[in-house]
């Protein structure tokens, strides 16, 4: 049983599918493991390091997917890359259906094995290969640290002979995965830290943080049963506009994690809440890439108005590459070793199992 994997476009990105670590952990369970030269250089990872371990690294790439029965990458590969993928090979990333569906298509039509990691159920068996909560923690815990870069004024309360600094304000956007470790990494930087989400089941976990919840009192709770956001009402924005409207005027730091699984990013900080903050202020949008949070946000551009800037970046994860490396190749090996029948050594296309259904293309 061969697995490979070839590096993505590190201008974009820079994290890997297979760290050394996890390339051991392949062998031991009876893989053939193949990487493209200087697959991991830039996290660090030398060839050298990866040969002592038994991988085979392949200078040209069209020689990579020869005989592969599992392709484990991060994102969907360049159509180049797809064409050279053959029938019953199975490729294993963060493949983003919703978006490339074409793309999809040619490859069930080729009849490749494709299953997208960030589809898995949320159940308690999945836990362990769950990457959108081991990137969306990293994600939270770098976004409060770049924009508390950008804030020019201290985070913590400071009692000084010269007269007392008060703590910094900070509001979260969205108490899932990423919004929780902003709360925690604000408050352990000693921020006063507010967070809002339209299900109240995160309330107990913002307020054991630290946190204050802000809510919109007299609606249900607006969660599906798979423990995400749902799309809200039009009286309920209205009720949240004016709720958001008031806190922001004290509000020194926004960080923004809103996002609802399949479609675009909800417009929660409008243009009118934004000219209430104060100049100085700093947002920082995680949604930008699924266009956003605030009326403003633009990927990888720091967008200035009335002195508050609005930071968005398309993989906020190429600022912790190998951390999230580290998190996204354990991610992975359980996932692939839940496919793979071990004593047959085969993969198990066992549509019966809620983890492989879910995330299989069909």
């Amino acid at each position: 049983m061969k697995i490979v994997s070839v590096s993505e476009n590190k201008d974009f990105e820079k994290r890997i599918a297979i760290t050394p670590e996890i390339a051991k952990k392949y062998i031991s369970n009876g893989f053939e493991v193949s990487l493209i030269k200087n697959y991991g250089e830039h996290l660090g990872f030398k060839d050298q390091e990866f040969k002592e371990i038994g991988v085979s690294i392949i200078e040209e790439e069209e020689k990579i997917f020869e005989n592969a029965n599992i392709i484990a990458q991060l994102n969907l590969p360049t159509e180049e890359r797809l064409s050279k993928l053959k029938e019953n090979q199975n490729l294993i990333g963060i493949l983003n259906p919703y978006s490339n569906k074409d793309k999809i298509d040619n490859l069930i039509k080729k009849k490749i094995k494709s299953f997208s990691l960030e589809l898995l159920p949320r159940i308690t068996r999945a836990q362990s290969m769950d990457i959108l909560s081991s990137q969306a923690n990293l994600a939270g815990y770098k976004a409060v640290i770049e924009s508390f870069a950008y804030f020019e004024k201290a985070i913590p309360m400071m009692m000084t002979a010269a007269g007392t600094i008060p703590a910094a304000k900070v509001l979260v956007v969205g108490a899932g995965v990423a919004g929780l470790q902003a709360i925690a990494t604000a408050k352990r930087m000693g921020a006063i830290v507010f967070a809002t989400d339209v299900r109240m089941a995160s309330k107990e976990q913002v307020e054991s943080l630290g946190g204050k919840f802000l809510t919109v009192e007299g609606f249900e709770n607006l969660e599906t049963e798979g423990g995400y956001a749902k799309e809200t009402s039009d009286e309920f924005k209205k009720e949240q506009e004016k709720l958001l409207t008031e806190t922001l005027k004290k509000i020194d730091i926004v960080i923004c994690t809103a996002l609802i699984p399949g479609k675009k990013a909800p417009i929660i900080i409008k243009e009118e809440m934004i000219n209430g903050m104060s100049s100085g202020s700093v947002i920082y949008d995680l949604a930008a890439i699924q266009g956003g949070n605030t009326a403003f946000t633009k990927v990888d551009e720091i967008i200035e108005k009335n002195g508050i800037k609005i930071l968005g970046e398309a993989n906020i994860l190429n600022k912790l590459p190998k951390s999230a490396s580290n998190l996204y190749a354990k991610n992975m090996f359980n996932f692939i070793m839940n496919l793979y029948d071990k004593e047959n050594k085969k993969i198990n296309v066992n549509l019966e199992d809620e983890i492989i259904e879910k995330t299989l293309i069909k």
